[in-house]
């Protein structure tokens, strides 16, 4: 038995060292140029100055929406209905599927340093949990505190979050050659015993955007939707 162990155990260990890049070591092989000496690409057209002014007038990707100069927020904010209902001892019954599987609360967390506004409810400064729930066909964001639910906000927005957004906006995580090698050598091992494998987080991202007449634009990105809040900085 002892002996079959060994063997599994270094095959597992040169598939997981074959793996590796060999340029890493140094002795990666040298790419040869291709035939009929260097190759010299043709170079893009010069753009027009047409073109110049459409680019600088793209809208940037986080910041302030693109289509704010068109949507009416104050409208907005006035026809939105607070929350007509709560949970019984403040305590979010859905929390519970969504830390089964992980070893943290995988909302995104809010930090105010000054309090907002949404009709008669305001925030004060301090650290929240955002959490997205549907409640009657509605959609509603609880700021969590201590693990309860002390506000309960209704969304104006839904949509789907781009599908390279993450991509573009969380950093990666950089290892080095030994964190590297252990990582590929835990998922080798992955690949024999699927169940111990972690399942990956949610992944989450928070924007907030300022706009005129002291509107405050906060959009949450959880998983694969996104959801648009709408709050004033000065109460009405």
């Amino acid at each position: 038995m002892l002996k079959k162990s060994f063997i599994i155990f270094l095959s597992v260990f040169f598939l997981t060292v074959s793996n590796l890049n060999c340029e890493a070591f140094g002795f990666g092989r040298k790419k040869e140029p291709p035939p009929g000496g260097n190759v010299v690409e043709e170079s893009a057209p010069m753009a027009t100055d047409e073109e110049i002014e459409e680019k600088e007038g793209e809208a940037p990707m986080v910041g302030t929406p693109d289509n704010s100069d068109k949507v009416d927020y104050e409208e907005i904010y006035r026809r939105l209905e607070p929350a007509t209902f709560s949970y019984q001892h403040d305590i979010d019954p859905e929390q519970y599927y969504d830390i089964k599987h992980a070893a943290w609360l995988p909302y995104p967390l809010l930090r105010l340093t000054s309090p907002i506004y949404f009709k008669d409810t305001t925030i004060p400064p301090g650290y929240y949990l955002l959490t997205p729930r549907e409640y009657k066909d509605n959609w509603y964001i609880l700021f969590k505190e201590a693990g309860k639910v002390v506000f309960i906000i209704p969304v104006f927005e839904k949509d789907f979050t781009p599908e390279t957004f993450y991509e573009h906006h969380i950093p990666k995580m950089k290892m080095g050659f030994k964190q590297s090698m252990h990582v590929k050598f835990l998922h080798v091992l992955g690949i024999w015993d699927k169940y111990s494998q972690r399942k990956p987080a949610t992944e989450t991202y928070l924007e907030l955007s300022d706009l005129d007449n002291h509107f405050l634009i906060m959009t949450i990105y959880y998983g694969k939707a996104k959801y648009s809040l709408i709050f004033r900085t000065v109460k009405l």
